[in-house]
């Protein structure tokens, strides 16, 4: 097992794609954050008010995550990838980092993005991964912009 981990959640594969090429790249663990309810394109079309993210992000609800990463106190460093919604992290990636201890861990977020800027994405995150030794972020469009 690797010291370190990456963990992602993407809604159309841009995420998924940096988060294997920087695992593969750095020789990293490699876990998809998975909803139990998976999203349809309807479900993330956030010009929709009565989009399923919408309803989400303005009603602060915890999205329920399938699976869980096995060993997780062993890893020191966590990249945390995801597609910027509303200049955060989506709720299903709030929801899986609550589930862990992060206490003494590196956590160094990375998000895809089609317009978005980075925002305040790592103060954003910081409350769900208490205990975090550092926290940051980074608006990547590829493994090389890591």
């Amino acid at each position: 097992m690797s010291n370190t981990l990456v963990v992602y959640f993407s809604a159309e594969g841009t995420t998924a794609k940096v988060a294997r090429d920087y695992a593969e790249k750095i020789g990293a663990d490699l876990f998809e954050i998975v909803p139990e309810t998976p999203y349809s394109k309807a479900d993330i079309r956030w010009t929709n008010p009565l989009a399923r993210c919408n309803k989400e992000k303005f009603g602060n609800k915890d999205v329920p995550v399938s699976g869980r990463v096995e060993n997780f106190a062993g890893y020191d460093t966590v990249y945390v990838g995801f597609p910027i919604w509303y200049g955060a992290a989506p709720n299903v990636v709030n929801t899986f980092c609550k589930g862990y201890d992060w206490t003494g861990k590196t956590v160094h977020a990375f998000a895809t993005s089609g317009g978005s800027g980075i925002g305040k994405s790592a103060e954003k995150l910081e409350p769900y991964v208490k205990g975090a030794k550092s926290v940051d972020a980074k608006l990547v469009k590829s493994a090389e912009d890591m």
